[in-house]
């Protein structure tokens, strides 16, 4: 059997053209699928090992959710408007899908923190590791999602068929999510509190996204703020096509669309040329 033999040059990284380093890298994917597999089988199961409930938590956070909204809206705290459906199922969903994006988010912040012991001792291709934690999240969100459907039955509101359209529809918040988390999995190893700032701002997001109430508010300056927020239009499309089968803005979703592909590109080159230099600073 003949051996590969690789050449490594400086900066050979920021000689392939744009689109090259996307089909780099997709190769390299699968490529490494198998490993792909091995680590989440390890993770995803490890991170259920030590607690006294495991699995159940993944059912107890969004039920302690509804919980949480409906005892708001009862008590009048919170307004959230004519939703359409009965408000526990319209809660569960829009927070479910929210979650959705801040676990894309979340997973490809820690892609080289996450692996960080791997990144350090073996030479493999690292954007791997941002499809594991990926694998990791989609996973528990998929019991979250059939949670999602039960509640709604029990309610009587039947989904539309446009369910089935769902996995694409809420590609976009992958695209989105990853890209922002890519940039801060490299900006987070030199700075910290950038890191900290920006996910307390996504938190804070959440505010000016109808995930919990209706976009039909009141106040001007919110309208304003949910009509320029490009979740909003991610968000409550991904929504919406379950419920109604529809996308909530059509022009602004595809608009959007494009946006969080191009966001994502960029970091993911930023991510493929950076990576020596980032990992560097991590010894």
């Amino acid at each position: 059997m003949a051996e590969t033999i690789i050449t490594y040059k400086p900066n050979q990284r920021h000689e392939l053209g744009f689109f090259k380093t996307w089909m780099v890298m997709a190769e390299n994917i699968v490529k490494s699928k198998e490993l792909i597999w091995q680590l989440f089988k390890r993770d995803f199961f490890a991170s259920y090992k030590k607690s006294f409930i495991g699995i159940t938590w993944m059912f107890l956070a969004p039920i302690m959710g509804i919980v949480s909204w409906v005892f708001l809206k009862k008590t009048g705290i919170l307004h959230p408007g004519d939703v359409g459906i009965p408000y526990p199922a319209y809660v569960l969903i829009g927070t479910s899908i929210w979650g959705l994006f801040m676990g894309f988010y979340g997973s490809a912040r820690a892609t080289l923190s996450a692996g960080s012991s791997l990144v350090m001792q073996v030479n493999y291709p690292h954007e791997a590791l941002l499809f594991k934690q990926t694998a990791q999240h989609l996973a528990a969100f998929l019991i979250t999602f059939a949670m999602n459907i039960v509640v709604l039955l029990i309610f009587k509101v039947i989904p539309s068929w446009g369910i089935i359209l769902f996995p694409v529809v809420a590609l976009p918040l992958f695209f989105l999510g990853a890209g922002i988390g890519l940039v801060l999995s490299m900006v987070s190893v030199v700075a910290v509190d950038i890191n900290k700032v920006v996910t307390m701002g996504l938190g804070l997001l959440m505010w000016i996204t109808p995930v919990i109430y209706s976009d039909n508010v009141k106040s001007p300056i919110v309208q304003i703020l949910i009509k320029w927020n490009p979740l909003t239009y991610l968000v409550c499309s991904a929504r919406d096509v379950i419920i109604y089968g529809r996308l909530y803005s059509p022009p602004g979703y595809f608009i959007c669309t494009g946006l969080s592909l191009l966001v994502f590109m960029i970091a993911w080159r930023l991510f493929y040329v950076s990576e020596g230099k980032v990992i560097e600073r991590m010894v």
